[in-house]
């Protein structure tokens, strides 16, 4: 063990030293096999569960880094950004790349609070595993709960780590149970702690049955092998037959030698362990402390020996029909839109490829981030096939543009080595890329494909932003161009009414800092209006029969659509979309005025009869209608379609939805009475409430439009001692 750590540590120190020569493979080496020993993986977790903690000891522990950073210090690798040091917290996903017992670890730390979950479903996009990093004292917070649940959509396998067990209160059980509880996989704990609390010192492997300790201290001379602790025998062998029988009921190759054997062998259950990974039958968990540098070794092991390679995920999917010409979500002023598609190859639409790992194949990558700054673009990807080299000529699938790769660059954080080529499981930065946006997918231009991109969520909370100085109109413009660019989730349009511009986002803490983001980037003063939530409009009664008679004649080609609708809310409570049917016979309609009226439809869905908010929930049938020869057309069905609609919405008993939000609020035991009452005054709803560690977990939903200023009332009410924390609930019936 301690020859292999210092062996390793010897490359990764060799790699960063000479990037484009150590890590960077060419078009003659980059095999299967050296594939193979890739590992995309990100950190997942709660605000505070340790995450970009546990990144910079295994930067340090790897050789990147040869000084730990300390969140605390504003020190650290991946929280480079001024705003990251100043909150202390992860706002935006960093990249970072290390070599670990021959291999190669790309790996993302992703933000835990709630306003950047974007950052998170892009990041998960395009990574092969995960490390799921937990509190053992708080167990499964709400954001774990989420972060898991967008790595279950996305099908990421995943390990956990059990962090902080050298805090009071630490229970490594109880955070176990939590997972099981609340995440619902069968959790395979490989691990017990050496001592409590400040005497933490190490970990029982329960694989090879050995104890690994951590004096204190830091570095490969911190770390000791040696025989299980004479007073943990019994208790290891227990919990080793308990982890054996686990495995067994759940591989079928481990229950044979479990049934022939009553025991497990060590590599019987490693393999059994992997392949339940890579399933998402089960997670393998393990435990430490990554500020104290305790765990962390055991932990790369594990992601090394669980976590899959990109040549052990399925080949990518995608399609062969491009968006050509479709402006980019959250496109603002001065944002350029899609040309015509380029080549295509002559591929039929709607076609299905698949791109396997494979450096030969065609080249095939997807853009997950953006950073534009004053100086220059950079375009970070994930390569799923193929190789790419500096000078390359590649298209732009969606928009059907062309674009030069000008350099291309291996990523530490904000830090950048450049690099000759980069193949099939690389995640790597290029510069050239001029206006291609998260979620384009850029391919050879010989063999055209579309890969599916992650779905920004739909904002909800929305600010007025305006240059204090009517010069600093056209400079503003332009920085909230670039902001767009950069992360998705952000929307900018203007107000047809007031001319004003808005910025909309997932929440407050996300608003202000790409306020404050534009404010130190380009020098300007911005005056922001109070923030609003998006509202939403529904239905509640249904309308039967509507009978609309289009009819326009103004000296030209007339028009004319005759439509009978059934207007309904959709089934099942809190139902959300829109869907349409029609019922048609004998061609009284035909399908193209099918689709003009269905587009109709849409088209009045935008602004409801209450307040002009988007309408969901609703149902339209066509039922019958009627043509005439010469003046009936798609556009006066659309037209009729969307006129109809707007009527039938009125007298279907519309109601206005308000967001809610799940909100999760630790206080000191004393201070529940203040807190409950301060919840119901903002209308909100608590659904219970339960002791954790001294302290009281309330969980209540809200209207999120009640929150704005919770964080400064709340921290009054408590002393400056209670925390919360909010994650989307959905919409609910506003009060009239």
């Amino acid at each position: 063990m301690r020859t292999d750590l210092t062996s390793t540590t010897a490359t990764a120190t060799t790699a960063t030293a000479t990037p484009t020569t150590a890590t960077a493979p060419t078009a003659a080496s980059a095999t299967l096999a050296g594939i193979a020993t890739v590992r995309n993986l990100g950190i997942l977790a709660h605000v505070d569960a340790g995450k970009t903690t546990v990144t910079e000891r295994i930067l340090f522990l790897t050789g990147e880094t040869h000084k730990r950073g300390e969140v605390h210090d504003g020190t650290t690798v991946t929280d480079f950004d001024p705003q990251e040091r100043d909150r202390g917290i992860t706002i935006f996903a960093a990249a970072v790349s290390c070599a670990w017992g021959g291999h190669r670890i790309n790996l993302i730390d992703t933000p835990g609070h709630v306003d950047f979950a974007d950052e998170v479903e892009r990041s998960l996009r395009v990574l092969d595993g995960a490390v799921a990093v937990f509190d053992a004292v708080a167990g499964v917070e709400p954001q774990s709960e989420s972060v898991w649940r967008q790595a279950d959509r996305h099908g990421v396998p995943r390990i956990a780590f059990v962090n902080k067990l050298d805090r009071a209160g630490a229970d490594l059980d109880a955070a176990v149970a939590s997972i099981r509880d609340r995440l619902h996989p069968a959790p395979l704990v490989v691990q017990l702690p050496i001592g409590q609390e400040d005497g933490f010192t190490g970990v029982v492997d329960l694989l090879r049955m050995r104890a690994l300790t951590w004096a204190d201290g830091a570095g490969p001379d911190a770390y000791r092998e040696g025989p299980v602790p004479e007073e943990l025998r019994e208790e290891a062998a227990r919990r080793r037959h308990l982890l054996e029988e686990a495995a067994a009921g759940l591989h079928p190759g481990a229950l044979e030698e479990f049934c022939a054997r009553g025991a497990l062998s060590a590599d019987t259950l490693s393999t059994a362990l992997r392949e339940l990974t890579r399933t998402g039958e089960a997670v393998v968990v393990l435990c430490g402390s990554a500020y104290r540098n305790r765990g962390i070794e055991p932990l790369l092991e594990a992601v090394v020996a669980y976590l899959p390679s990109p040549l052990d995920v399925p080949a990518v999917r995608g399609t062969l029909d491009g968006a050509a010409g479709r402006p980019a979500r959250g496109a603002t002023d001065g944002a350029t839109e899609g040309a015509p598609r380029g080549a295509a190859g002559g591929a039929a639409e709607g076609t299905e490829a698949e791109r396997a790992a494979d450096p030969a194949g065609p080249f095939a990558a997807l853009v997950f981030k953006v950073n534009a700054t004053a100086t220059g673009r950079l375009t970070y990807l994930r390569i799923y096939s193929g190789t790419l080299r500096k000078g390359d000529t590649v298209l732009d699938a969606g928009t059907g543009r062309t674009e030069r790769i000008a350099r291309i660059l291996r990523v530490q954080a904000d830090r950048h080595a450049e690099t000759g080529a980069a193949v099939a499981g690389d995640i790597v930065a290029v510069v050239g890329a001029k206006a291609a946006r998260a979620g384009a997918t850029l391919c050879d231009p010989a063999a055209p494909v579309v890969l599916e991109p992650s779905v920004a969520a739909d904002p909800v909370v929305t600010v007025a932003v305006e240059a204090r100085r009517a010069t600093d109109t056209d400079r503003l413009a332009t920085a909230l161009a670039r902001l767009v660019e950069e992360d998705p989730s952000l929307v900018v349009r203007t107000d047809p009414e007031t001319g004003q511009r808005v910025l909309s986002g997932m929440g407050e803490l996300h608003l202000e800092v790409a306020v404050e983001k534009i404010r130190r980037a380009q020098g300007l003063e911005i005056t922001v209006g109070r923030p609003q939530v998006a509202y939403r409009e529904t239905i509640t009664g249904t309308v039967s029969g509507l009978v609309h008679r289009h009819v326009k004649q103004d000296g030209g080609a007339g028009q004319f659509a005759h439509l009978v609708l059934d207007v309904a809310p959709l089934a099942g409570e809190g139902a959300e979309g829109f869907e349409f049917r029609s019922t048609v016979t004998g061609g009284r309609v035909p399908r193209e005025y099918v689709q003009a009226v269905e587009a109709g439809c849409r088209d009045a869905l935008a602004e409801g009869p209450l307040g002009g908010h988007p309408v969901t929930g609703v149902l339209v049938t066509l039922t019958d209608g009627a043509t005439h020869p010469k003046d009936s057309s798609e556009l006066a069905f659309r037209t009729a379609g969307r006129f109809a609609l707007r009527e039938a919405l009125r007298k279907a008993r519309p109601l206005l939805l308000e967001p809610v939000t799940e909100v999760t609020v630790s206080v000191p035991e004393e201070s529940v009475g203040a807190v409950l009452g301060d919840l119901a005054a903002r209308r909100g709803k608590v659904q219970g409430s339960a002791p954790r560690a001294g302290t009281a977990v309330v969980t209540a939903t809200v209207p999120l439009a009640e929150l704005f200023g919770y964080a400064t009332r709340l921290r009054s009410r408590t002393q400056g001692r209670g925390t919360f924390t909010t994650r989307p609930a959905g919409y609910a019936p506003a009060p009239q």
